[in-house]
């Protein structure tokens, strides 16, 4: 029993030994123990079952060291259960005291060499695990923000530490003197043995030369004990030195990802107290929007400034104003990414978006600015537009590209023209940005020739500004040898001091680009010449237009946390993501106009007295008014021109419209009506054939020439109104204005359609009525038959002159002679005259052997004529003679009026003639009236409404007010205005920001 423990404590020192000299865990097989540990009998003790001391820290599971004491072994305190026989006492005594002694030392000697050995061949079998780190858990390269190794290094044990990795021989020795004093007294052994031999010399003797043996045993225990610490001490040295070796490697990448963790971890802070920040801000907005602080609020500064470039954006091209302001112009190539960076700065999806077609096809001035809601309303509009609603965000985007599309004109893919859109929110950088059409390398189907051209001009305008912080777009997908913008930007900034650089799609280039180094190239220039002040890398999302700003951010994140251009330090953490991209590129837009602002002002102060200096000395007594002013001034007097037309008295517009109708028709009433009625027999027949022929006139061409007239006589009065001179008022600065508002409003203005139908029906009412009530009537009859006669037979006489040519008094007089051709028609006007003295009842056509004689007698004078000449002159000569006795006959019937009461009975004067011409004056009277009715009721009040269209349709076009309000008075009170308001802005916008500071 008493070996049975012996072994048992034998075997937990050897244990403890092996599990103690090395710092690697693990369990070692029983051959590998030391030759007295096999010795003993294991198998003899099954129930001891020795526990590995358990870590108190959870640093253990990353490292083989530790600075915890070891567990302390307990012995069982030794107890025999047998009494010696004492007859051989001394030589059994002695074979175990030799056991023992060998046991020990054995133990503390092979102890050692098996630490050591054992260290030396776990050393050369752990594997070389540097090629595996990837296996190696995220948790662990974030350890560094749970765990403080300063303090853990403080902690790590040092070479003397060490040595209790060794065996612990103090609990041996203490066995050792539980065996000593065993020998020596407390044991029931012992008492009996110095019971029988209480005074034998040899016993002391024995006893002495006993602990003389185990004196120099716990000597040599301790001599190995040094031994065995100057092990562990060359153990911990070699131990370090591998470790350090192994680590240098590692150390770098190691500070590196500390750097980055830190850096990522106080971008976050940052991000948190920005949010945090945010709605604070928020609520003291909202608060003062309610009137709780009864506060009035100044218009942030940006917005000011914002005021200063709008109304620079106003000016006319022409004027070559030196606008130096600094904006942040983005240009890029076309779907390199710009729209998305610029919508992960306003964070919104404010943008029209297409996969590979041009969708910015004007300049988009953005107003970033805060604001306790996420909202955006365009410059001219009030409309707001909620960014936080899906609904709002499809409208605001189909508004953009509406007004792109307005401001293309046709023939056209790309328009100069800026629209300016203000974006409001919690936590927006203040900035103005400029997003610029995409450059291309070549024109597409559906594109105008010159867009390329176009949008390079329209890129250098705004580039070429030496205050304009240029943000060029790289795509990160694609070969930078591809890129145009590139040498585009070189050359309005070739030393970079104004260029930010952006590469988007960093994610795809990571992921697709062979070589990581050649991002690295492209993020610091060295692929291409150009130059700038920031390089930035950025992700714009993963290509799906529905995703959201907070689902690219989180994944723009993601990636740059992941990311090994990070890692392996080709990227600097302050280079990537759209966050700190915004924040420098709003910096550096607040220290440019710092910077330059005052300058500016200074400049417009110069400009602004040149051009007062100017106006004083060219228009001393004339108000300074804009061509906005100007029109306003026209527009109020053409409005008050169109208002006096319905002044016209009903009197003026039926003289006017009775005498322009009479004009119209006067031809066919004599050539179409009373000439070809004039030439029948009797009355009856004269009446028939002029019912007839007034009949068809009514049905068909009288309404349509009645409405012409009115129209064309509304045109005359509108024009006389619009282009007589007012005297001193009259300005001509406005002729121009006036003239195209009169010919666009005549153009678009349309007699109404149901005039004609019921002219018709009054014109045909008003011929078929005969009767002549009085003596008045009848001589105004005959007064208006003599005036038509008079005037045809004047046309006539006119005519038969220039047919004939000059008489024999103005030859004389005026030395004029007559044509071969004329005298011809003069010898034929001659005979022809004879032929009618004959005979002043022929009929109104010749017959063809009159025809024949009237030749053959100019033959025989030796005159050819031809026989459509003399039908031409007979129609002449035969009309002047039927006037002439048409107006015999009207005389005659001055008194015809008894006889027209009695209807021409037993009377051989028959006026029927003069009742035509009574006929056709009545209806010319009551036309005129009901053309004037429409007139004054419908057709002014139209033309007014048509007026006022016009005028409301020039003034939203400018370019029609640049065309029509032209000259140098225009052009100098437009710029005075203009620069006097910038002035005005930039020293408010001065002011305020010096308040800010």
């Amino acid at each position: 029993m008493w070996r049975l423990r012996r072994a048992a404590v034998a075997c937990e020192v050897c244990q403890s030994l092996v599990k103690h000299s090395s710092g690697i865990k693990g369990s070692l097989p029983l051959q590998k123990l030391h030759l007295v540990s096999r010795s003993i009998y294991h198998s003899h003790h099954p129930t001891l079952k020795l526990q590995r001391p358990q870590l108190r820290t959870s640093f253990q599971q990353f490292s083989s060291l530790t600075n915890l004491p070891l567990r302390k072994l307990k012995f069982s305190p030794i107890k025999c259960g047998y009494q010696p026989r004492r007859n051989f006492w001394p030589a059994r005594l002695a074979t175990r005291l030799l056991k023992l002694r060998y046991l020990i030392l054995g133990s503390a000697v092979g102890g050692g060499y098996t630490a050591k050995k054992t260290f030396d061949q776990w050393k050369d079998m752990i594997p070389d695990l540097s090629e595996y780190k990837w296996i190696v858990p995220d948790i662990v390269w974030e350890i560094d923000e749970y765990i403080d190794f300063e303090k853990i290094r403080k902690a790590l044990p040092n070479s003397e530490d060490l040595v209790k990795l060794a065996p612990d021989f103090d609990k041996i020795v203490e066995s050792l003197s539980l065996l000593k004093d065993f020998f020596t007294s407390g044991s029931p052994g012992e008492t009996a043995f110095r019971a029988t031999d209480h005074g034998s010399e040899s016993d002391k003797h024995f006893r002495k030369g006993l602990l003389g043996e185990l004196i120099l045993l716990q000597q040599q225990i301790q001599e190995h004990e040094e031994e065995a610490r100057r092990a562990a001490g060359q153990y911990s040295t070699s131990y370090a030195q591998q470790k350090r070796k192994v680590s240098d490697k590692e150390k770098i990448d190691q500070l590196q990802e500390e750097l980055l963790h830190t850096q990522l971890k106080y971008q976050r802070i940052l991000e948190r107290l920005e949010k945090e920040n945010k709605e604070l801000r928020k609520l003291v907005l909202q608060k003062d929007d309610k009137g709780i602080h009864h506060r009035k609020l100044k218009k942030s500064l940006i917005d000011m400034y914002s005021e200063v470039l709008d109304v620079l954006s106003d000016y006319d091209a022409s004027y070559n104003t030196q606008d130096h302001l600094p904006r942040v112009v983005v240009v890029g190539d076309q779907s390199a990414g710009k729209t998305s960076v610029l919508e992960m700065i306003a964070q919104a999806r404010i943008f029209p978006r297409g996969s590979g077609e041009m969708m910015t096809r004007s300049p988009v001035k953005v107003t970033l600015s805060e604001g306790p809601h996420h909202v955006a309303l365009f410059k001219d509009s009030s409309r707001e537009f909620d960014l936080t609603k899906e609904e709002d965000l499809a409208a605001l985007r189909h508004e953009i590209e509406l007004r792109m599309r307005k401001n293309v004109k046709e023939g056209y893919t790309v328009s100069p023209e800026t629209i300016s859109l203000n974006v409001k929110g919690p936590g927006l950088q203040r900035m103005v940005l400029v997003d610029l059409p995409g450059v291309i390398n070549t024109v597409t189907s559906g594109m105008a020739p010159d867009t390329k051209e176009t949008i390079f001009s329209i890129s250098k305008a705004y580039m070429q500004n030496p205050n304009a912080i240029i943000l060029c777009i790289q795509d990160g997908s694609v070969d930078a040898e591809r890129s145009i913008v590139t040498d585009l930007v070189s050359q309005m900034d070739p030393h970079g001091r104004r260029t930010i650089f952006v590469l988007t799609k960093v994610d795809l280039a990571e992921k697709n680009v062979a070589s990581p180094s050649r991002i690295q190239q492209i993020i610091e220039g060295k692929l291409f010449p150009m130059k700038a002040l920031g390089y930035f890398a950025v992700v714009t999302g993963k290509g799906n237009s529905s995703e959201s700003i907070e689902a690219i951010r989180e994944y723009e994140e993601e990636f740059f946390q992941n990311s090994k251009l990070l890692k392996t330090s080709m990227l600097k953490a302050h280079q990537v993501t759209t966050r700190n991209l915004s924040l420098a590129v709003s910096d550096c837009f607040w220290k440019m106009v710092r910077e330059s602002v005052e300058q500016q002002a200074d400049s417009f102060k110069a400009t602004r007295f040149n051009l007062e200096t100017e106006w004083k000395n060219n228009y001393p007594r004339l108000r300074e008014l804009d061509r906005n002013e100007l029109f306003e001034k026209a527009k109020n007097e053409i409005l008050d021109e169109v208002i006096s037309l319905s002044q016209v008295t009903p009197k003026h517009w039926e003289e006017i419209l009775q005498q322009s109708l009479w004009e119209r028709v006067s031809t066919h009433v004599i050539e179409n009506i009373y000439l070809p009625a004039a030439q029948t027999m009797n009355s009856g027949t004269f009446n028939t054939t002029v019912d007839i022929k007034l009949k068809q006139w009514t049905d068909k061409q009288l309404p349509n020439k009645a409405v012409e007239v009115a129209w064309e006589t509304l045109q005359e009065e509108f024009s006389r109104f619009m282009t007589e001179p007012k005297g001193k008022e009259h300005d001509d600065i406005f002729d121009k204005l006036k003239e195209a508002v009169k010919e666009e409003s005549i153009k678009r203005h349309k007699w109404n359609d149901f005039a004609e139908d019921s002219l018709r029906v009054i014109q045909h009412n008003a011929l078929e009525d005969r009767s002549i009530s009085d003596k008045q009537q009848w001589d105004a009859a005959i007064y208006f038959m003599e005036e038509a006669l008079q005037a045809r037979l004047k046309d006539t006489e006119n005519a038969i002159e220039n047919m004939v040519g000059p008489d024999w008094k103005k030859r004389w007089l005026y030395w004029k002679n007559r044509t071969q051709e004329q005298c011809v028609h003069n010898e034929t006007k001659n005979e022809l005259e004879k032929m009618l003295k004959c005979n002043e009842e022929h009929p109104a056509y010749l017959a063809s052997d009159e025809i024949t004689t009237v030749r053959k007698n100019l033959e025989s004078r030796g005159v050819e004529v031809d026989p459509s000449l003399i039908k031409d002159t007979w129609h002449q000569v035969y009309r002047r003679h039927f006037l002439k006795t048409a107006l015999n006959h009207c005389n005659l019937c001055r008194r015809g009026f008894y006889y027209y009461q009695r209807h021409f009975v037993d009377s051989e004067l028959e006026c029927n003639d003069v009742v035509l011409f009574w006929r056709i004056q009545r209806m010319l009277a009551i036309t005129a009236n009901t053309l004037r009715q429409q007139l004054t009721n419908t057709e002014v009040r139209r033309l007014e409404k048509n007026v006022k269209e016009v005028l409301e349709d020039f003034a939203e076009d400018s370019e029609k007010k640049i065309k029509l309000l032209t000259g140098k008075r225009v052009q100098l009170a437009e710029d005075l205005k203009k620069v006097r308001e910038i002035q005005e802005k930039l020293d408010a916008f001065i002011e305020a920001l010096h308040q800010e500071k």
